[in-house]
């Protein structure tokens, strides 16, 4: 008897649930402040809700840094064996990745904007017993609390130096190990799987911490909280177009001859997908296809856009470090010179790793406070309600970073065809969406089995 085949349903897209989370976000930041402006007395009370929610994610901090970290070193790794290509990516998403981080801290220091905050003792006694009494230490003494006292006691405590001092170390004992060490990574990225798993859970109680720390600063500060809210948030936006237009304009005029301008309007329709989703991994593909059609060799996408995509994170690098700033002025206990260019080497090291995946900005941002003032961490509930609002900017700003460092490196390597940019520009060659989707769209075709036909390909 003959059998009749048939082709295999396929299996629809898990639907995306996130925009409830960030609805109720939204709604849950306005009804804060209308608590807050209306009931100032009991908004103060809510502030356990926000705290509670800091606390969640505080426990989060130490397994995130040390998978992402171990993790990003083994993409140093695979971007390591193309040679010149790795090597140039690797050192301009550094350069660039630290740059970001002083454009904010510059910017914070500028403009403060939670200097006119001034929470009153009610709102500050929480983040106060955060601190737990720790007085200031020596540099000697504080470089030694930097070594664990077993290498598996810094996982389990909540000292982030520690965690990050392991995950170097084991991180690099892997690459010595060559394929030996393949399995023990590709644990830590289940690890590193189920980690996250258990923060996108955690974020689905944001809402209840952003209303309950959103009504406790309104209820204590009264319309100042908006102001110094506003502030951030417009800053924020602010310096992150100065960083794409100027800098990375200036740029790549400069090294490709590519109008920055021509090539945000050759991306647009990439912009409108990562705005309706808040997440720059969402063009990833689209970004990969677009950019071999403008004319950069299939190796150095291959390898600069997924390498990019942990590495070289400049909007996420702004947010940081100017969340940060705004939190220690906030609480009135504004951040030293020497403990923002540590905090500087801090977020150039833990923020790789983690792009698009909900809430891990804020995991890093609470371990940045966490290793170097304790007792701000619980300002991280300040960030919370606006967050969402910054989520655009830093997402915008990481994608327009990578497309222009894949121009670049492909200039700089000798891979990207002028001529062909050119015309893809004007319009006289215009991207065929059916053949994007053709070639790029496989379930397998993610970061690391781009890289690993790069790496296979060079």
């Amino acid at each position: 008897m003959a059998q009749t085949t048939t082709a295999p349903a396929m299996t629809p897209a898990p639907r995306d649930r996130t925009r409830y989370l960030y609805l109720a976000v939204i709604i849950a930041v306005v009804a804060g402040i209308v608590v807050g402006l209306t009931a100032p007395g009991f908004a103060v009370q809510l502030k356990p809700l926000g705290d509670g929610f800091v606390k969640l994610i505080k426990m989060m901090i130490s397994p995130i840094i040390f998978c992402t970290i171990v993790l990003g070193i083994g993409s140093v790794r695979q971007a390591a064996k193309v040679g010149k290509v790795g090597g140039l990516a690797l050192g301009y998403f550094l350069v660039m990745s630290t740059v970001a981080l002083a454009i904010g801290l510059v910017v914070g220091n500028l403009v403060h904007p939670g200097a006119g905050l001034h929470l009153t003792k009610a709102v500050k006694a929480a983040s106060a017993k955060a601190a737990g009494g720790q007085g200031s230490t020596g540099t000697v003494d504080f470089l030694l609390k930097i070594i664990p006292d077993t290498l598996f006691s810094a996982l389990t405590q909540s000292q982030v130096l520690q965690t990050l001092l392991v995950a170097l170390l084991v991180g690099f004992a892997l690459q010595t190990m060559g394929r030996g060490g393949e399995p023990i990574l590709r644990g830590i990225g289940h690890l590193q799987r189920l980690v996250f798993r258990i923060l996108a859970m955690i974020m689905w109680v944001a809402p209840i911490g952003a209303f309950g720390a959103m009504a406790a600063v309104v209820g204590a500060t009264g319309p100042k909280a908006l102001v110094g809210l506003a502030q951030i948030m417009v800053g924020f936006y602010i310096t992150c177009l100065i960083f794409v237009i100027v800098v990375l304009g200036t740029l790549l005029w400069a090294i490709a001859r590519v109008s920055i301008f021509s090539l945000l309007r050759y991306l647009a329709r990439e912009f409108l997908l990562i705005l309706s989703t808040s997440s720059s991994e969402s063009a990833l593909p689209r970004l990969i296809a677009k950019m071999e059609h403008l004319g950069v060799s299939r190796p150095v996408v291959g390898i600069t856009v997924p390498v990019g995509y942990s590495f070289n994170l400049d909007g996420t690098a702004i947010y940081l470090t100017m969340a940060s700033l705004f939190i220690a002025d906030a609480l009135g206990k504004p951040l030293s010179i020497g403990e923002q260019i540590s905090l500087l080497v801090f977020m150039v090291i833990a923020s790789k790793g983690a792009a698009g995946i909900t809430g891990a900005g804020l995991a890093t941002l609470a371990g940045g406070l966490q290793s170097h003032r304790p007792e701000l961490v619980d300002g991280v509930g300040l960030i919370v309600g606006i967050d969402r609002f910054m989520s655009e900017a830093r997402a915008l700003t990481n994608f327009a970073g990578n497309a222009v460092a894949t121009v670049l490196v492909g200039t700089w390597s000798g891979e990207f065809d002028r001529l062909r940019a050119g015309r893809v520009l004007r319009g006289d060659d215009p991207f065929d969406e059916q053949t994007m989707l053709d070639d790029h769209s496989e379930p397998s075709d993610g970061p690391e089995a781009r890289t690993s036909a790069a790496v296979a390909e060079v």
